[in-house]
């Protein structure tokens, strides 16, 4: 693919890949720092890609590559410190954030629940959220479309 055609399909995924980003990570800063060394990976490997290769789904593994490397790393280097969630908590009434059934799970929760999926669960789900369709997930992972619907 020519340079300005690379360049000009990756800005165009921008707003995609920053919506994944933000979904993988759940934080805004680390999102937008995501999507900048997504965007430059890609840059610095453009000559890798393939003109038959589906391009989001190839910008969006690289996403994922990063991302999971970047959590790897960040789970080695971590440390724990003793009862600093229970602190905080302490400061919160019983109802406080429980009174509507979206409030009694928090987003950490729901992304933690997600990673425990199998990837035969998560990577399609995680590629709907992300915005790719039904036909283009079955066409990345090989897998019928009937079977990616009912696992999403």
């Amino acid at each position: 693919m020519a340079t300005a055609s690379f360049s000009q399909n990756l800005m165009a995924l921008q707003n995609n890949m920053l919506s994944f980003a933000y979904m993988l990570t759940n934080n805004r800063d680390d999102a937008y720092d995501l999507l900048q060394d997504t965007t430059l990976r890609a840059l610095d490997c453009q000559e890798e890609y393939a003109e038959s290769t589906n391009f989001k789904g190839w910008i969006f593994a690289i996403m994922r590559s990063i991302f999971a490397s970047n959590y790897r790393h960040a789970e080695d280097s971590q440390v724990s410190i003793g009862c600093q969630d229970t602190l905080y908590t302490l400061n919160l009434s019983q109802e406080e954030g429980t009174a509507l059934p979206e409030g009694s799970f928090s987003a950490d929760m729901i992304t933690a629940a997600i990673r425990e999926f199998e990837d035969d669960y998560r990577i399609p789900f995680s590629m709907h959220v992300a915005g790719y369709k039904h036909d283009e997930i079955a066409r990345e992972t090989g897998l019928a479309l009937s079977t990616i619907k009912s696992r999403i």
